[in-house]
């Protein structure tokens, strides 16, 4: 069985460091983007309620007697 050498464990070493590294910014991105997509899921939510609502007409009309003339 092959031996390491120092040259190679300090290699290895470097590597998962870095792996280790990209790996914590690659986890932190996705948890960004997750609070991101969720934000946009509750806007878009929101937007379609106010959408729906504009669409529907009022079915319980207030008095007339509340309303304003069209020449005021």
């Amino acid at each position: 069985m092959p031996t390491l050498t120092d040259e190679a464990i300090e290699h290895l070493e470097t590597k998962m460091a870095f792996l280790d590294h990209a790996n914590a910014v690659l986890s932190d991105i996705v948890s960004r983007q997750q609070r991101d997509i969720d934000t946009l899921r509750d806007r878009l939510s929101a937007l379609a309620a106010l959408v729906q609502s504009a669409r529907d007409p009022d079915p319980t009309p207030g008095p007339l007697a509340d309303e304003r003339p069209p020449h005021y």
